[in-house]
């Protein structure tokens, strides 16, 4: 058997549209300013979705999932990650697990964490653990100015590929 690991990245600015809805791991938090973005800006998804095909050499969300694509504006993150399962699966790839952490001071996400993980799990096929950490005031998350997510995820496939 063949494993791989993979880390993912992102981060993106805090929106003043007041129609845009914060969504993290696939969760809505109404109530909360959003996030700033091509697609709905959910930065955990993205950062999961860069660790996958980043672990199978398949490239990253950028050459996948272009932001200068039309047909992308405001797309749902989770169903681009269900999208990313699809091409690992022909590629023979399957998702052992990933391991997410999130690093924002608002909203908390301990009383969502269970959503986030099912979201998540839901279209990888496999456990996900989501963490937040508060950034203690500390630099442009700190400001208050962002959100920002890593994640790193173990694929496997056989070695008869």
């Amino acid at each position: 058997m063949e494993l791989r690991i993979g880390q993912g990245f992102d981060i993106h600015n805090f929106s003043d549209d007041p129609g845009r809805v914060l969504v993290l791991a696939g969760v809505e938090f109404p109530g909360e300013r959003a996030l700033a973005g091509h697609s709905d800006a959910d930065v955990v998804t993205h950062a999961v979705i860069d660790a996958l095909l980043g672990a199978t050499g398949l490239g990253d969300i950028g050459s996948r999932f272009p932001d200068t694509d039309p047909e992308l504006s405001g797309a749902d993150s989770i169903g681009l990650l269900a999208l990313t399962r699809s091409h690992l699966q022909d590629a023979g790839w399957a998702v052992t697990n990933v391991d997410c952490t999130v690093v924002l001071d608002r909203p908390r996400i301990a009383p969502r964490r269970a959503e986030m993980c099912a979201r998540l799990e839901g279209a990888v096929g496999a456990p996900v653990t989501v963490k937040g950490k508060t950034t203690e005031g500390v630099g442009s998350l700190g400001r208050g100015e962002g959100v920002m997510a890593m994640a790193v995820a173990l694929v496997s496939r056989s070695a008869e590929r």
